[in-house]
């Protein structure tokens, strides 16, 4: 949301956008908040440890209702597939405010893959008015729902005009644990893995296809920033711990983070906002999960699902470093997402919509070369 943020600050004579943040994640919304230059009007401040989704939604809910009653907003804009995004939108419906959906219109088909994104996303998409959809494809499926074609703006995902502002060529890493590594000589194998469906024994799994490849591979070399998650951390040390050349890190800064991904040979993740960013840098991904909400990138060839099976993933993973050709292929494919505009096209989208100040903008069109 933060390239949003930033473009509806250019139009003061027309918009005041008042940014409220609940702080879901304390550690991680901070330094972004911070790399942006971004300060909320209201901090929400719900994290509490060992949090569940009911906690989550209830204290959002609870708390979006007193912001709406202080601040009488004429619209409100939520992003994404958070729970977060879910209970602002249904506390938006309660006042009978216009929602704003960012990066609206990803589907998988199953309600429990990504759980709870895909409700969060279905659900919000039922009580917004406007809907901004990053791809053509995202369109077609809220087309499908039933949204009217003139509440839809195909804007391209801010998650890419987010990357543009971050990744720097000589990027010198602060972390001591990133500096020693010897990115020149090496390929490196950038791994995140946090989906609810994947804890326990799929994550053994993986982490133990990454094992053989360590071993067979002497110029690969892992680098794992750990989800905080307990459980996530227990299964990657048991296989993963003290192996040579694996670097088992702390979650990274976004800052730092697209950084090294835009230094990485392969990444395999489970996420959804990598498989997003990677085509943007050229970066071939191995998608850690049996669906995704973001087919645009399977369809050109970016990103391969490859589940969570050990073998398939050291056979996705070996590939990708015996064949230059198959790699080229993936790393020089289209970017569907964006290209760096997506904020713009959605302030010019809501100006249009409201004020009739603007016209409709034009939809996005992917582009054909990593930035």
């Amino acid at each position: 949301m933060a390239p949003v943020i930033k473009e509806l600050q250019k139009w003061p004579e027309l918009i005041e956008p008042l940014i409220t943040v609940t702080a879901q994640h304390r550690e991680m919304l901070d330094q972004v908040l911070v790399l942006f230059n971004i300060k909320p009007d209201y901090d929400l401040n719900i994290m509490q440890p060992n949090q569940t989704l009911h906690d989550i939604t209830s204290r959002v809910l609870l708390g979006i209702r007193d912001v709406i009653a202080a601040a009488k907003p004429d619209m409100i804009l939520v992003h994404g597939d958070t729970t977060t995004t879910f209970a602002a939108a249904l506390a938006g419906f309660y006042a009978q405010i216009p929602v704003g959906h960012v990066e609206a219109g990803l589907r998988t088909g199953d309600k429990y893959s990504p759980f709870p994104e895909e409700m969060n996303r279905k659900l919000t998409g039922a009580v917004a008015e406007l809907h901004f959809a990053p791809t053509a494809t995202s369109r077609d499926n809220l087309l499908a729902e039933g949204v009217s074609p003139q509440n839809i703006f195909i804007t391209g995902n801010t998650v890419i005009d987010a990357l543009m502002h971050t990744v720097r060529g000589n990027y010198a890493f602060q972390e001591s644990s990133l500096q020693s590594i010897d990115y020149a000589n090496s390929r490196i194998i950038l791994v995140t893995t946090h989906r609810r469906e994947n804890l326990g024994e799929p994550m053994r799994h993986i982490y133990l296809a990454l094992r053989q490849i360590v071993e067979e591979y002497r110029d690969v070399q892992v680098v794992f920033p750990m989800h905080k998650n307990p459980a996530v951390r227990q299964t990657v040390n048991d296989v993963l711990g003290g192996l040579e050349r694996v670097h088992l890190i702390e979650p990274l800064e976004y800052q730092p983070f697209v950084n090294l991904m835009a230094k990485s040979f392969i990444i395999l993740t489970d996420s959804g906002g990598i498989q997003e960013e990677s085509p943007a840098l050229g970066k071939p991904v191995l998608v850690l999960r049996e669906t995704t909400e973001r087919p645009e990138a399977v369809t050109a060839g970016t990103v391969k699902l490859v589940g969570t099976s050990q073998s398939a993933v050291y056979t996705g993973t070996k590939m990708l470093l015996d064949n230059p050709e198959l790699y080229l292929k993936m790393a020089n494919a289209v970017n569907p997402y964006g290209d760096g505009q997506a904020a713009a096209r959605t302030v010019q989208a809501i100006l249009s919509h409201f004020q009739g100040i603007t016209k409709r903008p034009d939809d996005f069109k992917p582009v054909f070369k990593p930035v």
